[in-house]
């Protein structure tokens, strides 16, 4: 059996140790992140500090946590802290920080937990809209500040063929689907880490299962049975 790990190079380790030997792995990098310069998010975080400083801190993806010390002279002394992932947890607690909650699946579901406001979000660009609707719809005023942006990555024809004959991929978040669905197979599995990606790959294809983490297990027995 083949496997495809999708995200970029040197961010598939840790999906490369729930395979084990059981199946052959392929990387192919369906995106490339490009981060903001920190100056730039550095001068824009100073811009939204005179509205008082954010009791809360939003965190939505390990990719932010670089710009997290740049928010240290904005946040209040005792702002709360969220995380988005298991991932952006670790890379907070790496820097020394206390989470006060993590969500295992969406941004949203930090919502009723976060009491505090203003809310500082980071985040990426382009992102899902959601969280900061509910925070201003009770008055918590959610500032945003965009830190990163996805982009697909060009594939060579080896790497398209690898998707072509892959049994499974492993896809990440909607925009990798975006640009592997094109090259997958109808029969083949998809591995996705959460509802947000479940929801946009189960719309135009039937093989999808949550299988990142605790839930690879029991992925990976539905692949058993259920493959030729």
């Amino acid at each position: 059996m083949l496997i495809a790990l999708t995200r970029e190079r040197g961010r598939n380790e840790g999906l490369r140790l729930l395979i084990g030997d059981r199946a052959d792995v392929v990387e192919v990098p369906l995106t490339a992140t490009y981060f903001r310069p920190e100056t730039e998010v550095e001068a824009e975080l100073r811009s939204l500090h005179t509205s008082g400083e954010f009791r809360s801190l939003v965190v939505t993806s390990a990719r932010c946590a670089p710009y997290v010390m740049l928010t240290k002279e904005v946040r209040a002394a005792t702002c709360e802290i969220f995380s988005v992932g298991p991932a952006t947890t670790e890379a907070l607690e790496r820097l020394g920080l206390d989470v006060t909650r993590e969500s295992l699946d969406t941004a949203l579901d930090l919502a009723p937990f976060i009491t505090e406001g203003p809310v500082l979000l980071l985040a990426a660009t382009a992102g899902r809209v959601e969280l900061r609707e509910a925070l201003s719809d009770r008055c918590l005023d959610p500032q945003l500040v965009e830190c990163y942006s996805t982009r697909d990555a060009t594939l060579t024809e080896g790497e398209k063929e690898q998707l072509r004959h892959a049994h499974a991929v492993f896809i990440g978040a909607p925009s990798a689907w975006r640009a592997a669905r094109a090259f997958v197979d109808d029969l083949a599995w998809v591995l996705v880490p959460g509802t947000t990606t479940f929801d946009v790959v189960k719309g135009d294809h039937q093989r999808v299962l949550v299988g990142w983490g605790d839930n690879f297990a029991s992925a990976w027995r539905e692949i058993v049975m259920n493959s030729p």
